[in-house]
């Protein structure tokens, strides 16, 4: 008998999170979505061709600018949140979809305010600064947006670009639509011989399974769904990374990865030294998956055997409120007022979104706007790795809330560079805190080996996710076609180079880059990696050093995007610019290889 998801009408409203506080009224939504277009006219008519008259008015553009982007912003996540709770219910995909519209009229009636700042004389709006005290709150964002000027457009330019946006985003929207609302990959039988319906949230349990026949059925039903539409997503991947490069060279880029990273002042050494440092350690991997295939007594190491626990102890189920407790015991080091607001929103805030229901999105997020709650999704399936999910999104959400209460909204998020930084210290202190109090030597290998698999999947496998998107836009910079055939093959010999020589080959990895949906938004992934080696450093910092790190930390996540994120996290004590923090956490990976060889 087929076990089902429940549809979302059947799941307790504690276990929802409240999306519907942010418009209790619906109506509301659409007279707010009105509103800013309307505006965004207005905008134009009040301001266009007198914007830098004088330091008064250039800032109340500016906040009128703040106030069509924050409510607009909140309209737009309310819809896309709501459309996640069950991607089959065509009233939120047609209100996603029109405040997406809506966002695209908007860019295009104030398309003139960058071209025309940048038309003004640096020294002008320097001056502006001196004389306007209340406008000096905006002078990071102007020192920004005058860093850009190279690659601002005219204001008929700009326009064109703006209106075209809606059009441009197409190919992020129609994989997530075939990702999350039409692929199918059927039922299997789990290993008491029970058919269960395969999903993407429920995947990764299968490859954790002991029954290696159960991996094997798991990994070849999801990958048989996508070879079956192959061309079609290759075709449409072809098409987001043909945007993105002509979006750099309109702009004015030398290529997309330097459009990307240029958004946040990124400079692409460390791009570059992120794949060179990762390389350098591929014998540590390689050695890491030979102990894995000798653990495992199996004569070939197959994909679908990388992510099982090499260490046989049954998985224990781990109830929502218990997944609770151990995380805010991982996280005491971070101090009462931190443990306080991860209270809150797991519990009375209703900031999470616990379960998996039919329809709704896979995977795991924090999402919200400067107005909001900073929400999270999730799809808990009471394994240890879901409690790590849990505290990895609280990060992100904690991070919200401590930039959203100390910054303005021009500087109420942070840059994509710094993202994972506050997700992945939860996740490293939780798991230094389990192994330290772990007396179990058994349970303590079976920690040490999910402690590399974090290392392996987020800076390994997410580096060879940056370097397969590298030559991905690489090659059709130069003038290539991203055909099924180019992706699969160099998709699969990144792999192989990756995982080394134990590793057999099998008909399936090479179509995994196109169920990776962070491949359409262009060079985000090795933030992943960055992100994981800068934390693993602050929360070194933290254990060390105790109360002074911690409030260096805190301070960190309330900067948001008031300087560049290289410059933020040097507040936590970690400089990005270099090698080295990539460095030293790969050097913990190796040296955790080595103890968990002397111990097994």
């Amino acid at each position: 008998m087929s076990e089902n998801l429940k549809n979302r009408n059947e799941i307790p409203a504690e276990f929802k999170w409240d999306i519907e506080s942010m418009f209790p009224d619906e109506d509301d939504w659409e007279r707010d979505v009105e509103w800013c277009v309307s505006e965004s006219r207005a905008f134009a008519s009040s301001f266009k061709g007198k914007l830098t008259e004088s330091a008064e008015t250039l800032l109340e553009a500016l906040k009128k600018r703040d106030e069509i982007h924050s409510k607009i912003e909140h309209c737009m996540i309310y819809a896309h949140q709501k459309k996640d709770e069950d991607n089959r219910i065509t009233k939120y995909v047609e209100m996603d979809d029109k405040a997406g519209s809506a966002i695209s009229k908007i860019m295009a009636n104030t398309a003139f305010f960058l071209p025309e700042l940048l038309e003004a004389d640096e020294e002008k709006i320097k001056a502006f600064l001196s004389d306007n005290a209340e406008l000096k709150l905006y002078a990071f964002a102007l020192e920004d947006i005058m860093r850009e000027k190279a690659h601002i457009l005219s204001e008929k330019e700009e326009n064109i670009m703006a209106q075209l946006s809606e059009v441009t985003a197409a190919t992020g929207d129609i994989f997530k639509m075939l990702n999350n609302a039409e692929l199918d990959f059927g039922e299997i039988e789990d290993e008491d011989g029970k058919l269960k319906k395969l999903t993407h949230g429920n995947y990764l349990s299968f490859m954790q399974c002991r029954n290696r026949n159960v991996r094997a059925n798991a990994f070849s039903g999801v990958y048989e769904s996508y070879k079956r539409l192959i061309n079609t997503i290759a075709t449409n991947y072809n098409y987001s990374v043909k945007k993105a490069c002509t979006n750099a060279r309109l702009r004015n880029y030398s290529s997309a990865r330097a459009h990307a990273l240029g958004k946040t002042n990124i400079d692409e050494d460390v791009y570059d030294n992120l794949i060179t440092v990762a390389h350098d350690f591929l014998p540590a991997l390689h050695k890491y998956m030979e102990l894995r295939k000798r653990a495992l007594g199996i004569d070939s190491l197959k994909m679908y055997d990388v992510y099982v626990p090499l260490i046989n102890i049954p998985e224990k189920d781990i109830e929502y409120s218990e997944a609770i407790d151990i995380c805010k015991r991982g996280l005491n080091v971070l101090g009462e007022e931190y443990l306080s607001i991860f209270y809150e929103g797991t519990h009375g805030g209703k900031w999470v979104d616990v379960y998996e229901n039919e329809g709704k999105t896979s995977g795991a997020y924090s999402f919200g706007s400067y107005l909001s709650k900073p929400f999270v999704l999730l799809n808990y399936n009471h394994r240890l790795s879901d409690v790590f999910t849990l505290a990895h999104e609280m990060g992100h959400s904690i991070n919200s809330y401590y930039t959203r209460k100390n910054q303005p909204y021009v500087y109420g998020d942070y840059s994509i560079f710094t993202a994972e930084v506050a997700s992945t210290v939860n996740e490293v202190l939780l798991m230094k805190h389990l192994l330290k109090e772990e007396k179990d030597p058994e349970m303590r290998k079976y920690l040490i080996t999910d402690f590399l698999e974090q290392f392996r999947a987020t800076v390994f496998r997410q580096t060879m996710f940056a370097e397969f998107e590298a030559m991905a836009h690489s090659e059709v910079e130069n003038g290539g076609v991203l055909t099924a055939e180019w992706l699969c093959n160099n998709y699969e010999d990144l792999n192989a180079q990756y995982h080394g020589p134990s590793l057999e080959k099998d008909d399936y990895i090479r179509y995994e880059w196109a169920r990776i949906p962070h491949f359409y938004n262009d060079f985000y992934v090795f933030q992943y990696a960055t992100g994981y080696s800068a934390a693993t450093a602050i929360s070194s910092r933290i254990l060390t050093e105790g109360k002074p790190a911690v409030d260096d930390y805190i301070r960190f996540l309330g900067a948001g995007s008031s300087d560049y994120a290289v410059e933020t996290l040097k507040i936590a004590g970690v400089d990005m610019s270099k090698p080295e923090p990539i460095r030293a956490a790969l050097e913990t990976f190796s040296s955790l290889v080595d103890e968990l060889c002397e111990l097994m």
